[in-house]
């Protein structure tokens, strides 16, 4: 509709920088600034018109330091979210009952503070914590440039989405 939609997104990545690669993609698509949730002041939100949320998933959760932002959000009624994250095993695969939870956390907490979550995106990630180390790990080589085009469509689909409020 003309109106140019302002983006923001919090990432996350540490260990082999999963997360990062599909934040990567879905930027530039979203026109999005990129920051760690260190780097960012809760009242900066004010300021976008989508906040997107990503990290490798730590225990069946977002990392702790996007918990811990969402705690400290101002209530914001209608701010629009997306979340999304790596992880071992993906979100629909046979682990169906944990993995669907990877986002339950987070997305609660940003629900509380008024947020509307428009889109959420997994896909697997190289993974050596704890016990997969061991065995070198699991999902190596993820994301691939097929879960980066994943990303793409979902990027794409949030900015139409977006284009038509």
């Amino acid at each position: 509709m003309g109106k140019y939609m302002k983006s923001l997104i919090i990432l996350y990545s540490y260990h082999h920088h999963n997360t990062e690669k599909v934040a990567k993609t879905i930027a530039p698509i979203l026109g999005a600034d990129i920051k760690s949730p260190e780097d960012v002041n809760p009242e900066e939100f004010q300021e976008y018109d989508l906040v997107g949320f990503g990290s490798g998933i730590y225990a069946y959760k977002h990392h702790k330091t996007l918990l811990d932002l969402a705690d400290r959000l101002s209530q914001s009624e209608g701010k629009k979210a997306f979340l999304f994250s790596t992880s071992g095993a993906k979100i629909g695969s046979g682990m169906i009952r944990i993995t669907s939870k990877f986002h339950d956390e987070l997305r609660e907490k940003l629900q509380s503070k008024g947020y509307i979550i428009v889109n959420e995106f997994n896909c697997k990630g190289f993974d050596t914590n704890s016990a997969l180390k061991l065995i070198g790990g699991i999902n190596r080589g993820r994301p691939n440039a097929e879960d980066l085009k994943n990303a793409e469509t979902f990027a794409l689909k949030l900015k139409n989405s977006q284009q038509k409020c």
